[in-house]
């Protein structure tokens, strides 16, 4: 019958499509960075952090980044803890992204200490050798504006002080982006909440196979030598591991947990098997 009522028809259709939007637009909009949402640990942008941001967006990198976790459990297992709403209260705009050629970036504050990050950022296939990511080390030629950077602070009415401005003068846009990367993430304790506590039989169970040993260097070459050393001689990024005198289960936990906001990331994610063969590894190669 109502078919052969155009006019209240219509008005219908309006009332229920706008009864529709305000429930599922409006109103998320207005529940979203209220006081209930907020975080108490996460803080605004420093005037370098700030800047950081807004290179990391002038050179696109939010096109192969996302900088969000969702609650699955395969995210959370290889990036950590899922993300909040609170977490975003200071990011105009948002950088949440859909598109992961590169890994998402939420969680990388504290993963890796700065010298990764600006040799990283130099020369990405140093530090990853598979990754198709540009090199940025001309960032280390452009200086930072102190003046261009107050006027932002002040624009986005983020709290900043005189010495913070001042600590600018002779900052690069280098500096600014790794103090950004070091930032996400790190206002909420979740690397340290992760870290699990391993029981039971933590005997390694190739103690004396040789036959691991091609798979464990293949394994150190890809995750490790970049920061340790192809022959474990250290560099600025860590320190050599020629004189490591660890327990194998002692080794094992620290690979498998990593070094909470110590720069040194968790390797759990290889799963059991291999964390096991890259001790043997690293066992065999300081007995020779």
């Amino acid at each position: 019958m109502w078919e052969k009522k155009p006019v209240l028809l219509l008005l219908m259709a309006t009332a229920t499509i706008l009864v529709g939007t305000l429930v599922t637009m409006v109103l998320p909009f207005a529940w979203v960075n209220t006081e209930a949402d907020r975080i108490e640990t996460v803080t605004p942008y420093t005037p370098l952090e700030q800047e950081g941001r807004d290179v990391y967006i002038r050179e696109g990198c939010n096109n192969c980044h996302t900088q969000t976790v969702r609650p699955l459990v395969a995210e959370v297992l290889r990036y950590g803890d899922y993300s909040k709403s609170g977490e975003f209260v200071y990011d105009r705009p948002f950088l949440w992204g859909s598109r992961r050629t590169g890994p998402d970036l939420a969680r990388i504050g504290g993963k890796y200490p700065d010298a990764w990050h600006y040799q990283h950022m130099s020369a990405p296939t140093s530090m990853v050798p598979r990754s198709n990511m540009p090199a940025y080390a001309f960032l280390n030629e452009n200086q930072v504006d102190p003046g261009y950077t107050r006027r932002k602070m002040e624009v986005l009415g983020f709290p900043y002080s005189e010495e913070q401005i001042a600590a600018l003068e002779g900052k690069t846009e280098m500096d600014a982006m790794v103090a950004y990367l070091q930032k996400l993430g790190s206002d909420i304790p979740w690397r340290e909440a992760a870290r699990t506590t391993l029981v039971g039989d933590l005997s390694n169970p190739y103690q004396g196979d040789s036959s691991v040993l091609d798979e464990g260097g293949r394994l150190y070459g890809q995750h490790c030598a970049s920061c340790h050393g192809a022959d474990f001689e250290g560099s600025d990024i860590a320190p050599d591991l020629q004189d490591v005198d660890m327990a194998d289960a002692e080794l094992y936990e620290l690979l498998y947990n990593g070094i909470p906001d110590g720069g040194m990331p968790a390797f759990s994610t290889l799963g059991s098997d291999r964390v096991w063969k890259l001790v043997n590894f690293v066992k065999y190669h300081k007995r020779h």
